[in-house]
């Protein structure tokens, strides 16, 4: 329950700054073109996300007879987490990782990567798979969906706003109110899409640690999550997985190769160490 009332506060957080964009920018016609906007992006978000980001990814349906090991185990964790069996898709590349989308358990998808499988023990895999149902039984998928689009069209309002005044201001001379309304622009399209990324990030990061406990609560083996969690952490330094950042909250460990500093910074997902440590109490040196 409080799950769910924390994620409608923080749409609806994100919405009103939409809109505020929408009115800043043009009063009560900004107003009705963000609601539009917003519907028009909730609408994309719930029907086609899944398909965006599986096409975005490269990911392809794998059959049984194609990789009976990966069907058996996503089979047994989804009749643990009482839900239905998601669709399986691989991705093909070396850099180990996994990622679940979808607009509800019933209309579930997960994908992993090749380097996954050939990678990891059947423990560790069993732990990543059961994270991502995780993400799929506490109903994550759509609301990172929902929560990215909103945050990008907030970065688009703020740009239209921002170029919107200083084209506006090109006739207006050396007037020092238009001189300010450009400055306040420039303000906005820093800090609104700014303000957004960070309400994604912390959306994304709390609900990385619920879904590591989840999958932990599914199999009864948290280490084997944890050991996971460590060798796709070490691999993906390696072989770095360079997808879209809309992308990269969707999977189970960061796939975007960045400097420790504003990796802590901005990334979408906790520190490896820290969600171990959350698993089994400890650091694995």
């Amino acid at each position: 329950m409080w799950n769910n009332l924390k994620t409608t506060l923080l749409l609806a957080l994100m919405t009103g700054v939409l809109l505020a964009i929408g009115e800043w920018a043009g009063g009560r016609n900004g107003v009705e073109y963000a609601l539009v906007l917003a519907a028009l992006m909730n609408f994309v978000s719930y029907f086609f996300s899944d398909r965006i980001a599986l096409s975005m990814s490269g990911a392809q349906p794998i059959s049984r007879e194609e990789a009976p090991r990966l069907h058996q185990i996503v089979e047994r964790l989804a009749a643990k987490a009482n839900i239905p069996v998601p669709k399986i898709y691989i991705i093909p590349t070396d850099s180990p990782n996994a990622f679940a989308t979808g607009r509800n358990p019933n209309h579930a998808s997960v994908a992993v990567t090749q380097g996954l499988l050939q990678l990891c023990d059947d423990e560790e895999i069993e732990g990543v798979l059961a994270h991502e149902l995780g993400h799929v039984k506490n109903r994550d998928i759509l609301t990172s969906c929902v929560v990215a689009t909103l945050a990008g069209a907030i970065t688009f309002l703020a740009r239209l706003a921002y170029w919107g005044e200083l084209l506006g201001g090109l006739g207006g001379g050396r007037d020092d109110d238009r001189r300010g309304g450009v400055l306040s622009a420039l303000a906005m399209i820093i800090l609104a899409p700014l303000a957004a990324t960070l309400i994604q990030l912390w959306i994304s990061r709390t609900r990385e640690y619920e879904a590591d406990a989840t999958g932990a609560g599914i199999t009864g083996n948290p280490l084997g999550l944890a050991r996971a969690l460590d060798k796709i952490d070490k691999w993906s330094k390696r072989l770095p997985m360079q997808v879209s950042p809309s992308m990269a909250h969707l999977y189970i460990c960061q796939p975007l190769a960045a400097g420790e500093f504003l990796s802590s910074l901005f990334s979408t997902h906790p520190p490896i160490r820290k969600r171990i440590e959350r698993l089994i109490g400890r650091e694995f040196v």
